[in-house]
Protein backbone atom coordinates (compact mmCIF):
# COMPACT_ATOMS: atom_id res chain seq x y z
CA UNK A 1 0.00 0.00 0.00
CA UNK A 2 1.30 3.45 -0.96
CA UNK A 3 1.85 5.60 2.15
CA UNK A 4 -0.37 8.66 2.43
CA UNK A 5 1.38 11.95 1.81
CA UNK A 6 0.95 14.65 4.45
CA UNK A 7 -0.09 17.26 1.85
CA UNK A 8 -2.92 16.83 -0.66
CA UNK A 9 -1.08 17.94 -3.78
CA UNK A 10 -2.13 15.98 -6.85
CA UNK A 11 0.05 14.96 -9.75
CA UNK A 12 -2.43 16.75 -12.01
CA UNK A 13 -1.58 20.06 -10.26
CA UNK A 14 2.10 19.54 -10.99
CA UNK A 15 1.37 18.63 -14.62
CA UNK A 16 -0.78 21.74 -15.14
CA UNK A 17 1.94 23.84 -13.52
CA UNK A 18 4.55 22.47 -15.92
CA UNK A 19 2.38 23.30 -18.93
CA UNK A 20 2.12 26.89 -17.69
CA UNK A 21 5.90 27.11 -17.16
CA UNK A 22 6.56 25.74 -20.65
CA UNK A 23 4.15 28.22 -22.22
CA UNK A 24 5.91 31.12 -20.46
CA UNK A 25 9.35 29.87 -21.58
CA UNK A 26 12.14 31.55 -19.60
CA UNK A 27 15.86 31.19 -19.06
CA UNK A 28 17.67 28.45 -17.10
CA UNK A 29 18.42 28.92 -13.39
CA UNK A 30 21.63 28.14 -11.51
CA UNK A 31 21.64 24.51 -12.71
CA UNK A 32 21.76 25.63 -16.37
CA UNK A 33 18.84 23.33 -17.22
CA UNK A 34 16.57 24.58 -20.00
CA UNK A 35 12.93 23.61 -20.45
CA UNK A 36 13.96 21.39 -23.37
CA UNK A 37 16.50 19.61 -21.19
CA UNK A 38 13.94 19.27 -18.39
CA UNK A 39 11.54 17.61 -20.85
CA UNK A 40 14.06 14.92 -21.79
CA UNK A 41 13.24 13.15 -18.54
CA UNK A 42 9.89 14.80 -17.93
CA UNK A 43 8.06 12.02 -16.09
CA UNK A 44 10.85 11.52 -13.57
CA UNK A 45 11.42 15.24 -13.04
CA UNK A 46 7.72 15.95 -12.43
CA UNK A 47 7.39 12.93 -10.16
CA UNK A 48 10.31 14.13 -8.03
CA UNK A 49 8.74 17.59 -7.68
CA UNK A 50 5.34 16.12 -6.78
CA UNK A 51 6.83 13.65 -4.30
CA UNK A 52 8.82 16.33 -2.48
CA UNK A 53 5.97 18.86 -2.47
CA UNK A 54 3.43 16.33 -1.21
CA UNK A 55 5.77 14.98 1.45
CA UNK A 56 6.90 18.36 2.78
CA UNK A 57 10.51 17.74 1.78
CA UNK A 58 10.78 20.26 -1.06
CA UNK A 59 13.47 22.89 -0.55
CA UNK A 60 14.04 25.47 -3.30
CA UNK A 61 17.51 25.79 -4.80
CA UNK A 62 19.21 29.21 -4.80
CA UNK A 63 17.85 31.79 -7.22
CA UNK A 64 20.16 33.01 -9.99
CA UNK A 65 20.49 36.80 -9.91
CA UNK A 66 20.77 38.60 -13.25
CA UNK A 67 20.97 42.33 -13.90
CA UNK A 68 18.62 43.89 -16.43
CA UNK A 69 19.34 47.45 -17.64
CA UNK A 70 16.68 50.01 -16.64
CA UNK A 71 15.49 52.88 -18.80
CA UNK A 72 16.96 55.41 -16.37
CA UNK A 73 20.46 53.94 -16.76
CA UNK A 74 20.44 51.80 -13.62
CA UNK A 75 19.92 48.06 -13.36
CA UNK A 76 17.07 45.92 -12.08
CA UNK A 77 18.00 42.72 -10.29
CA UNK A 78 15.90 39.76 -11.39
CA UNK A 79 15.90 36.37 -9.71
CA UNK A 80 15.73 33.42 -12.09
CA UNK A 81 14.58 30.15 -10.45
CA UNK A 82 15.37 26.77 -11.97
CA UNK A 83 12.78 25.18 -14.26
CA UNK A 84 11.83 22.69 -11.55
CA UNK A 85 11.45 25.44 -8.97
CA UNK A 86 9.27 27.44 -11.37
CA UNK A 87 7.00 24.39 -11.62
CA UNK A 88 6.80 24.12 -7.83
CA UNK A 89 6.10 27.86 -7.47
CA UNK A 90 3.39 27.64 -10.12
CA UNK A 91 1.61 24.92 -8.12
CA UNK A 92 1.33 27.34 -5.18
CA UNK A 93 0.46 30.32 -7.40
CA UNK A 94 -2.32 28.35 -9.11
CA UNK A 95 -3.71 27.35 -5.71
CA UNK A 96 -3.64 30.93 -4.39
CA UNK A 97 -5.03 32.51 -7.56
CA UNK A 98 -8.75 31.69 -7.18
CA UNK A 99 -8.64 32.49 -3.45
CA UNK A 100 -7.06 35.91 -3.88
CA UNK A 101 -9.12 36.91 -6.92
CA UNK A 102 -12.29 36.78 -4.84
CA UNK A 103 -10.90 39.43 -2.49
CA UNK A 104 -8.61 41.68 -4.52
CA UNK A 105 -9.62 45.29 -5.19
CA UNK A 106 -11.16 46.12 -8.60
CA UNK A 107 -8.55 48.85 -9.17
CA UNK A 108 -5.63 46.42 -8.81
CA UNK A 109 -4.60 45.51 -12.36
CA UNK A 110 -1.17 43.86 -12.24
CA UNK A 111 -0.63 40.12 -12.76
CA UNK A 112 -4.31 39.27 -12.60
CA UNK A 113 -6.39 37.27 -15.10
CA UNK A 114 -8.56 39.41 -17.35
CA UNK A 115 -6.79 42.61 -16.32
CA UNK A 116 -4.11 44.57 -18.13
CA UNK A 117 -1.89 47.62 -18.05
CA UNK A 118 -4.05 49.18 -20.78
CA UNK A 119 -7.08 48.97 -18.50
CA UNK A 120 -5.16 50.72 -15.74
CA UNK A 121 -3.99 53.46 -18.12
CA UNK A 122 -7.50 53.95 -19.53
CA UNK A 123 -8.99 54.21 -16.05
CA UNK A 124 -6.29 56.70 -15.08
CA UNK A 125 -7.01 58.76 -18.19
CA UNK A 126 -10.71 59.00 -17.41
CA UNK A 127 -10.10 59.90 -13.79
CA UNK A 128 -7.57 62.57 -14.71
CA UNK A 129 -10.40 64.28 -16.60
CA UNK A 130 -12.58 64.27 -13.47
CA UNK A 131 -9.97 64.91 -10.76
CA UNK A 132 -7.67 67.94 -11.16
CA UNK A 133 -4.77 66.49 -9.15
CA UNK A 134 -2.91 63.17 -9.08
CA UNK A 135 -0.43 61.68 -6.65
CA UNK A 136 2.19 59.65 -8.51
CA UNK A 137 3.53 57.16 -5.96
CA UNK A 138 6.92 55.48 -6.16
CA UNK A 139 7.57 52.77 -3.57
CA UNK A 140 11.31 52.54 -3.02
CA UNK A 141 12.78 49.08 -3.84
CA UNK A 142 9.46 47.37 -3.16
CA UNK A 143 10.42 43.80 -4.14
CA UNK A 144 13.72 44.11 -2.27
CA UNK A 145 12.17 45.55 0.90
CA UNK A 146 9.32 43.18 1.74
CA UNK A 147 9.45 42.15 5.38
CA UNK A 148 9.23 38.35 5.52
CA UNK A 149 7.37 38.24 8.81
CA UNK A 150 4.74 40.72 7.61
CA UNK A 151 4.52 38.88 4.29
CA UNK A 152 3.72 35.60 6.03
CA UNK A 153 1.09 37.34 8.18
CA UNK A 154 -0.47 38.67 4.99
CA UNK A 155 -0.56 35.24 3.32
CA UNK A 156 -2.25 33.76 6.40
CA UNK A 157 -5.07 36.26 5.92
CA UNK A 158 -5.89 34.45 2.68
CA UNK A 159 -5.17 30.81 3.50
CA UNK A 160 -4.31 28.48 6.36
CA UNK A 161 -3.22 25.68 4.02
CA UNK A 162 -0.10 24.32 5.74
CA UNK A 163 1.80 23.35 2.60
CA UNK A 164 1.23 26.76 1.00
CA UNK A 165 2.54 28.57 4.08
CA UNK A 166 5.48 26.18 4.37
CA UNK A 167 6.69 26.65 0.81
CA UNK A 168 6.02 30.39 0.63
CA UNK A 169 8.24 30.82 3.67
CA UNK A 170 10.95 28.66 2.15
CA UNK A 171 10.87 30.66 -1.09
CA UNK A 172 11.11 33.92 0.79
CA UNK A 173 14.21 32.62 2.59
CA UNK A 174 15.77 30.96 -0.46
CA UNK A 175 19.41 31.91 -1.07
CA UNK A 176 20.49 34.07 -4.01
CA UNK A 177 23.48 33.39 -6.25
CA UNK A 178 25.01 36.75 -7.14
CA UNK A 179 26.62 37.59 -10.48
CA UNK A 180 30.06 36.97 -8.92
CA UNK A 181 29.05 33.41 -8.00
CA UNK A 182 28.65 34.01 -4.27
CA UNK A 183 25.57 32.49 -2.65
CA UNK A 184 23.95 34.68 0.00
CA UNK A 185 20.99 34.07 2.31
CA UNK A 186 17.87 36.21 1.93
CA UNK A 187 16.48 37.99 4.99
CA UNK A 188 13.96 40.26 3.24
CA UNK A 189 12.33 40.85 -0.16
CA UNK A 190 11.07 38.47 -2.81
CA UNK A 191 12.94 38.02 -6.12
CA UNK A 192 11.50 39.72 -9.18
CA UNK A 193 11.27 36.95 -11.74
CA UNK A 194 9.88 34.30 -9.40
CA UNK A 195 6.54 32.80 -10.43
CA UNK A 196 5.01 33.21 -6.99
CA UNK A 197 6.40 36.73 -6.42
CA UNK A 198 3.63 38.63 -8.29
CA UNK A 199 0.82 37.04 -6.29
CA UNK A 200 2.75 37.61 -3.05
CA UNK A 201 3.26 41.27 -4.01
CA UNK A 202 -0.46 41.66 -4.71
CA UNK A 203 -1.38 39.98 -1.41
CA UNK A 204 0.92 42.31 0.53
CA UNK A 205 -0.17 45.52 -1.21
CA UNK A 206 -3.83 44.54 -1.08
CA UNK A 207 -3.63 44.62 2.71
CA UNK A 208 -1.02 47.37 3.05
CA UNK A 209 -2.62 49.74 0.54
CA UNK A 210 -5.78 48.71 -1.37
CA UNK A 211 -7.94 47.63 1.54
CA UNK A 212 -6.54 50.37 3.79
CA UNK A 213 -7.50 52.98 1.17
CA UNK A 214 -10.95 51.46 0.79
CA UNK A 215 -11.56 51.51 4.55
CA UNK A 216 -10.07 54.93 5.34
CA UNK A 217 -10.50 56.93 2.12
CA UNK A 218 -13.35 55.29 0.17
CA UNK A 219 -13.93 58.46 -1.89
CA UNK A 220 -10.31 58.67 -3.11
CA UNK A 221 -9.89 56.59 -6.29
CA UNK A 222 -6.64 54.98 -7.37
CA UNK A 223 -5.09 52.59 -9.89
CA UNK A 224 -2.44 50.09 -8.87
CA UNK A 225 -0.41 47.87 -11.17
CA UNK A 226 1.88 45.86 -8.88
CA UNK A 227 3.88 48.59 -7.10
CA UNK A 228 3.01 51.37 -9.59
CA UNK A 229 0.26 53.49 -8.03
CA UNK A 230 -1.73 56.61 -8.96
CA UNK A 231 -4.08 58.35 -6.54
CA UNK A 232 -6.60 60.97 -7.74
CA UNK A 233 -7.53 64.02 -5.67
CA UNK A 234 -9.77 67.07 -5.97
CA UNK A 235 -7.22 69.60 -4.73
CA UNK A 236 -3.50 70.03 -4.24
CA UNK A 237 -4.03 70.15 -0.47
CA UNK A 238 -5.85 66.82 -0.59
CA UNK A 239 -3.02 65.31 -2.64
CA UNK A 240 -0.39 66.53 -0.21
CA UNK A 241 -2.39 65.16 2.71
CA UNK A 242 -2.76 61.78 0.99
CA UNK A 243 0.98 61.74 0.38
CA UNK A 244 1.62 62.09 4.11
CA UNK A 245 -1.05 59.56 5.10
CA UNK A 246 0.16 56.96 2.60
CA UNK A 247 3.81 57.47 3.55
CA UNK A 248 2.96 56.83 7.22
CA UNK A 249 0.89 53.76 6.33
CA UNK A 250 3.60 52.22 4.16
CA UNK A 251 6.23 52.94 6.78
CA UNK A 252 4.22 50.90 9.28
CA UNK A 253 4.32 48.09 6.71
CA UNK A 254 8.10 48.27 6.30
CA UNK A 255 8.02 50.24 3.04
CA UNK A 256 9.07 53.75 2.01
CA UNK A 257 7.95 56.23 -0.61
CA UNK A 258 10.77 57.53 -2.77
CA UNK A 259 11.00 61.21 -1.73
CA UNK A 260 12.09 62.52 -5.15
CA UNK A 261 10.07 60.25 -7.43
CA UNK A 262 6.77 60.56 -5.55
CA UNK A 263 5.10 63.70 -6.91
CA UNK A 264 1.89 65.71 -6.80
CA UNK A 265 0.83 66.54 -10.36
CA UNK A 266 -1.76 68.96 -11.73
CA UNK A 267 -3.99 67.31 -14.36
CA UNK A 268 -5.81 70.43 -15.59
CA UNK A 269 -4.82 70.90 -19.25
CA UNK A 270 -5.06 74.70 -18.95
CA UNK A 271 -3.10 74.96 -15.68
CA UNK A 272 -0.36 77.55 -15.46
CA UNK A 273 2.45 78.16 -12.97
CA UNK A 274 2.35 74.72 -11.38
CA UNK A 275 5.42 72.69 -10.49
CA UNK A 276 4.47 69.45 -12.22
CA UNK A 277 2.07 68.95 -15.11
CA UNK A 278 3.05 65.44 -16.23
CA UNK A 279 3.78 61.97 -14.89
CA UNK A 280 4.73 58.56 -16.25
CA UNK A 281 2.60 55.49 -15.66
CA UNK A 282 3.26 52.02 -17.14
CA UNK A 283 5.35 53.34 -20.02
CA UNK A 284 3.04 56.24 -20.92
CA UNK A 285 3.47 59.94 -20.18
CA UNK A 286 0.33 61.80 -19.08
CA UNK A 287 0.42 65.53 -19.92
CA UNK A 288 -1.62 68.27 -21.66
CA UNK A 289 -2.07 67.44 -25.36
CA UNK A 290 -3.78 68.95 -28.37
CA UNK A 291 -6.77 66.91 -29.56
CA UNK A 292 -9.56 67.14 -32.12
CA UNK A 293 -13.21 66.40 -31.41
CA UNK A 294 -15.43 64.36 -33.72
CA UNK A 295 -16.81 67.62 -35.07
CA UNK A 296 -13.32 68.86 -35.89
CA UNK A 297 -12.97 71.25 -32.97
CA UNK A 298 -9.43 71.65 -31.58
CA UNK A 299 -9.04 71.57 -27.80
CA UNK A 300 -6.51 70.73 -25.09
CA UNK A 301 -6.88 67.55 -23.09
CA UNK A 302 -4.80 65.67 -20.52
CA UNK A 303 -3.87 62.18 -21.62
CA UNK A 304 -1.28 59.45 -22.24
CA UNK A 305 1.14 58.61 -25.03
CA UNK A 306 4.35 56.63 -25.16
CA UNK A 307 6.82 58.06 -22.64
CA UNK A 308 10.18 59.50 -23.57
CA UNK A 309 11.94 56.81 -21.52
CA UNK A 310 10.04 54.05 -23.32
CA UNK A 311 10.76 55.58 -26.74
CA UNK A 312 14.45 55.83 -25.87
CA UNK A 313 14.47 52.17 -24.85
CA UNK A 314 12.88 51.11 -28.14
CA UNK A 315 15.41 53.11 -30.14
CA UNK A 316 18.24 51.52 -28.16
CA UNK A 317 16.91 48.06 -29.01
CA UNK A 318 16.74 48.94 -32.70
CA UNK A 319 20.23 50.41 -32.68
CA UNK A 320 22.16 48.00 -30.45
CA UNK A 321 20.32 44.71 -30.88
CA UNK A 322 18.96 44.74 -34.41
CA UNK A 323 21.86 46.62 -36.04
CA UNK A 324 19.87 46.77 -39.29
CA UNK A 325 22.40 48.85 -41.32
CA UNK A 326 25.00 46.11 -40.81
CA UNK A 327 22.76 43.18 -41.88
CA UNK A 328 23.65 43.42 -45.55
CA UNK A 329 23.80 39.63 -45.84
CA UNK A 330 20.04 39.55 -45.24
CA UNK A 331 17.23 40.31 -47.67
CA UNK A 332 14.51 42.86 -46.97
CA UNK A 333 12.09 40.00 -46.27
CA UNK A 334 14.59 38.44 -43.85
CA UNK A 335 14.92 41.75 -41.99
CA UNK A 336 11.15 42.09 -41.77
CA UNK A 337 10.85 38.58 -40.35
CA UNK A 338 13.53 39.39 -37.78
CA UNK A 339 12.08 42.64 -36.43
CA UNK A 340 8.32 42.26 -36.95
CA UNK A 341 7.58 40.29 -33.74
CA UNK A 342 9.01 43.13 -31.63
CA UNK A 343 7.39 45.83 -33.79
CA UNK A 344 3.98 44.20 -33.45
CA UNK A 345 4.37 44.00 -29.68
CA UNK A 346 5.36 47.68 -29.46
CA UNK A 347 2.46 48.71 -31.67
CA UNK A 348 -0.03 46.66 -29.65
CA UNK A 349 1.14 48.17 -26.40
CA UNK A 350 2.29 51.73 -27.08
CA UNK A 351 -0.05 52.28 -30.03
CA UNK A 352 -3.12 51.93 -27.81
CA UNK A 353 -3.00 55.65 -26.97
CA UNK A 354 -2.11 58.30 -29.58
CA UNK A 355 -0.32 55.96 -32.02
CA UNK A 356 1.01 58.89 -34.06
CA UNK A 357 3.46 59.52 -31.20
CA UNK A 358 5.26 56.40 -32.44
CA UNK A 359 6.26 58.16 -35.67
CA UNK A 360 9.51 59.46 -34.20
CA UNK A 361 10.38 55.96 -32.98
CA UNK A 362 9.64 54.20 -36.24
CA UNK A 363 11.44 56.84 -38.29
CA UNK A 364 14.54 55.36 -36.71
CA UNK A 365 14.05 51.98 -38.31
CA UNK A 366 13.15 53.59 -41.65
CA UNK A 367 16.41 55.50 -41.56
CA UNK A 368 18.24 52.29 -40.66
CA UNK A 369 16.61 50.53 -43.63
CA UNK A 370 17.68 53.39 -45.91
CA UNK A 371 21.30 53.05 -44.75
CA UNK A 372 21.03 49.27 -45.17
CA UNK A 373 19.87 49.71 -48.78
CA UNK A 374 22.73 52.14 -49.51
CA UNK A 375 25.26 49.62 -48.20
CA UNK A 376 23.72 46.57 -49.81
CA UNK A 377 23.01 47.91 -53.31
CA UNK A 378 25.62 49.78 -55.32
CA UNK A 379 22.97 51.79 -57.18
CA UNK A 380 22.01 53.48 -53.91
CA UNK A 381 25.52 54.23 -52.71
CA UNK A 382 25.70 57.90 -51.65
CA UNK A 383 22.13 58.31 -52.97
CA UNK A 384 19.90 58.52 -49.86
CA UNK A 385 16.96 60.06 -51.73
CA UNK A 386 16.95 57.20 -54.24
CA UNK A 387 17.09 54.62 -51.42
CA UNK A 388 14.27 56.44 -49.66
CA UNK A 389 12.12 56.49 -52.81
CA UNK A 390 12.79 52.78 -53.39
CA UNK A 391 11.70 51.88 -49.86
CA UNK A 392 8.63 54.10 -50.15
CA UNK A 393 7.64 52.32 -53.34
CA UNK A 394 7.92 48.93 -51.63
CA UNK A 395 5.99 50.20 -48.62
CA UNK A 396 3.20 51.44 -50.89
CA UNK A 397 2.87 48.07 -52.63
CA UNK A 398 3.52 45.83 -49.61
CA UNK A 399 1.99 47.64 -46.67
CA UNK A 400 2.28 44.54 -44.49
CA UNK A 401 5.96 43.80 -45.07
CA UNK A 402 7.07 45.72 -41.97
CA UNK A 403 4.52 45.86 -39.18
CA UNK A 404 4.62 49.65 -38.77
CA UNK A 405 4.06 50.25 -42.49
CA UNK A 406 0.52 48.91 -42.16
CA UNK A 407 -0.75 51.41 -39.58
CA UNK A 408 -3.13 53.89 -41.26
CA UNK A 409 -2.36 56.58 -38.68
CA UNK A 410 1.35 56.38 -39.50
CA UNK A 411 1.32 55.84 -43.25
CA UNK A 412 2.63 57.39 -45.49
CA UNK A 413 4.72 59.51 -43.07
CA UNK A 414 6.51 56.53 -41.58
CA UNK A 415 6.82 54.65 -44.84
CA UNK A 416 8.42 57.68 -46.43
CA UNK A 417 10.82 58.05 -43.52
CA UNK A 418 10.02 61.72 -43.10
Amino acid sequence: MTPTKPFAISKRMVWEAFKAVKANKGAPGIDGQSIESFEQNLARNLYCIWNRLASGSYFPPPVLQVEIPKRDGGVRELGVPTVGDRVAQTVVAMHLGPITERQFHPDSYGYRPGRSAHQAVEQARQRCWRYPWALDLDIRAFFDSLNHSLMMRAVRRFTEERWVLLYVERWLKASVQRSNGHIEPSDRGTPQGGVVSPVLANIFLHLAFDRWMNENFPDVPFERYADDVLVHCRSKADAERMRREIAERLQRCGLQLHPEKTRVVCCRPDAKKVEAKSFDFLGFTFRPRIAKSRTGQIFTTFGPAISGKAAKSLRATMRRTWRVPHRTEMSLNDLAEKVNPALRGWIRYYGRFRPTELVSVFNGINLALRIWAMRKYKRFKRRPLAAKAWLHGIATKERGLFAHWGIPALFPTVAAGR
